[in-house]
């Protein structure tokens, strides 16, 4: 038994000596991190890992692989999934070539380029594009986004052509930036519009397109060129008062639009019945077609189509203006456009690559949408992006690939090539019925609800877009939304949190007290955690500010409840374990915080701090300033310094 004791003292007396120096381990395993990676280092990383990743692969194949990954899969391409892709095609087709002769006069061009537009953009996605559902072509709020902003330059109507230059080298800059956010992965600036901001802008345009289609609809002939819904309803308005509208016009455009809603109501109460809803856009455009020719309705004021260019599409390079007044206009709007559809393209692929369970990946995404806009800039497409109500068609059509796409185009140059005549008795009405059917999915009343109830600040975006858009302009919607995104985001860079902590009881486990209100606090020692990613410029007076009046308002309780005692505060603890980098305005804001701190009797210690951030309180000599009281947890921190807390309490007494 003695020798058994004697064994169990040996080794105790080792563990005692070790947790003897277990704190200065600790300590030294803070301050001798490895140091981070420069500032150089790291741009450099980022901005080429692409490009190594490629050179790793060693292979012109999987280059082009990548590029064009019709080259990977095509080799597994399947007969059944042919089958499936044809009908889908066939199908997006009958839903597309009535939606983009409506599109093309919403971005007031001729109808011709609606449908180029459905034509060379999709088989380069084909060529390009990752996502198996998503339907490329015009959409409705670009084509209202290039109209509203284009028109304050060159009125359409008045000189169409410099009108049309202006709308190619827009989809030309448009494409450039796409392709190049995606070369530079720079995806993440489609980001700074938020989920609630898109809500708030897409139901505002969707709304205000609506309005826009009252002159189709009505058969108004003359027609406002603003685009807020003030301006829009007093057109409306004066024509209905001056009896400058076409009731034969109305009665034709209400008629299909019913039966089209219809349709479609069925076909989401039975999905056997979903092909009904597809077909019957193009049903409505040859019926009303029909019925105009042999009643002649077009002699009794209904305004129709007439004739449409067919043909391939044509040449457009010449047309686009690289010198000139408009050039940086031009550029300007195809920035904006390009945001603008690749939030489109990348919201509805992403949601419905995570229905299938596959991974889009977006930079490639944006690279392939580059590409077929500055391509379609040379064959007389204006900008196009994947369009959300023919992915949906598209997706329940079953298709299996991108050749739904191909299809679909192919399905449009047939079109373009021998239909487009019997295409000139196509009242505008029925156009203007397509579109409005179109544009109730584009308003999310529901999802803004839900963005009302959990964040209010997001729906102040939401709402902010939502108005700009509607009683201002299209482009005043977009900066309305990105400047109440960029305010919030500055209102918790500039007003971060600070959080007094406590221990749960019987736990190690240190939490705010103010979500923890059973969290206790030890006394003598105030741990307080920044919630901040950054100490900066921006926030450091802020945050030191919050700290001293926490300080000393707690310092004031002591002095209330132990009158014989300086304060109750003898240890600050700062947590650190949010903060992941600091600059030279943080340092200074620390270093006055220490000597104020040393002015009232109290001592700052660190817990958990970044290596970027130790690195640089090292480099700063702060952590000679405060003694090395750095530690790797709260809990460490808390026990070390309680002995120093007691040994001041016994000294005092």
């Amino acid at each position: 038994m003695d020798s058994l004791a004697n064994v169990s003292r040996e080794v105790d007396q080792p563990q005692d000596i070790e947790h003897g120096s277990d704190h200065v381990d600790r300590t030294r395993w803070v301050l001798d991190t490895p140091e981070p990676p420069s500032l150089w280092r790291e741009l450099m990383d980022k901005s080429s890992s692409s490009f190594k990743a490629r050179l790793q692969l060693r292979s012109v194949v999987l280059f082009l692989e990548g590029l064009f990954p019709v080259l990977s899969w095509g080799r597994h391409y399947k007969f059944w999934k042919f089958k499936n892709d044809l009908m889908a095609g066939l199908t997006l087709a009958s839903l597309s070539i009535p939606q983009s002769i409506g599109y093309a006069g919403l971005a007031k061009l001729d109808p011709q380029y609606g449908l180029y537009t459905s034509v060379v953009p999709p088989l380069i996605y084909g060529l390009m594009g990752n996502s198996s559902e998503l339907a490329i072509g015009p959409v409705a709020v670009v084509s209202l986004l290039l109209s509203s902003m284009i028109q304050k330059v060159v009125d359409p109507g008045a000189d169409p052509i410099t009108y049309r230059r202006i709308i190619f080298t827009t989809t030309f800059f448009a494409g450039t930036f796409q392709a190049v956010f995606g070369l530079f992965r720079l995806g993440f600036l489609v980001d700074f519009l938020s989920h609630a901001a898109i809500v708030g802008f897409t139901g505002g345009a969707a709304i205000l397109i609506c309005m826009q289609q009252l002159k189709g609809l009505l058969g108004i002939t003359h027609f406002t060129n603003k685009t807020d819904v003030i301006s829009v309803l007093e057109a409306v308005w004066r024509s209905i008062h001056h009896a400058q509208w076409t009731p034969l016009s109305f009665l034709l455009g209400c008629s299909f639009l019913i039966f089209i809603l219809i349709t479609r109501f069925l076909g989401r109460r039975n999905r056997k019945l979903f092909w009904l809803s597809t077909i019957a856009p193009l049903i409505s455009v040859i019926l009303s077609t029909l019925i105009v020719f042999l009643t002649r309705a077009d002699k009794n004021g209904v305004q129709i189509v007439k004739h449409i260019k067919g043909g391939l599409n044509p040449n457009s390079a010449r047309e686009l203006m690289f010198s000139g007044p408009h050039v940086g206009e031009a550029a300007k709007f195809g920035f904006i456009s390009a945001i603008i559809a690749l939030m489109e393209a990348t919201a509805i692929g992403r949601s419905f690559a995570t229905t299938r369970g596959y991974h889009l990946d977006g930079n490639k995404e944006m690279l392939a949408l580059g590409v077929m806009n500055i391509v379609g800039s040379l064959s007389s497409c204006y900008v196009a992006t994947g369009s959300f109500s023919r992915t949906a068609v598209n997706f329940i059509s079953g298709c299996q690939t991108v050749v739904s796409n191909l299809i679909m185009a192919g399905m449009v140059l047939i079109s373009l090539e021998l239909f487009t005549g019997l295409l000139y008795f196509t009242p505008i009405s029925i156009l203007a019925s397509v579109i409005l059917s179109a544009l109730p999915g584009l308003i999310d009343i529901n999802g803004a609800y839900h963005i009302w109830k959990v964040d209010k600040l997001d729906f102040l975006a939401c709402i902010g877009a939502f108005i700009g858009v509607l009683f201002a302009s299209v482009e005043i919607g977009l900066l309305a939304a990105v400047t109440i995104s960029f305010g919030r985001i500055l209102l918790y860079t500039i007003r971060p949190r600070t959080e007094v902590l406590g221990r749960l009881p019987s736990t190690d486990i240190f939490c705010s007290i103010s979500q923890y209100p059973s969290a206790v606090k030890n006394p003598g020692i105030l741990i307080i955690r920044i919630q901040s990613s950054l100490l900066c410029f921006a926030n450091a007076n802020y945050v030191r500010e919050r700290i001293m009046k926490r300080s000393m308002e707690e310092e004031g309780k002591g002095k209330e409840t132990k009158t014989n005692e300086k304060g109750r505060i003898q240890v600050l603890i700062l947590d650190l374990s949010n903060l992941m980098n600091i600059d030279t305005s943080g340092i200074h804001a620390l270093e006055e915080l220490h000597k104020k701190l040393a002015s009232h009797g109290i001592e700052l210690a660190l817990a958990n701090p970044w290596s970027q951030v130790i690195h640089k309180l090292k480099l700063a000599q702060f952590v000679d300033k405060i003694g090395e009281r750095i530690f790797l947890t709260v809990g460490e921190a808390v026990q070390a310094c309680l002995p120093n807390i007691k040994d001041q309490e016994m000294a005092s007494l």
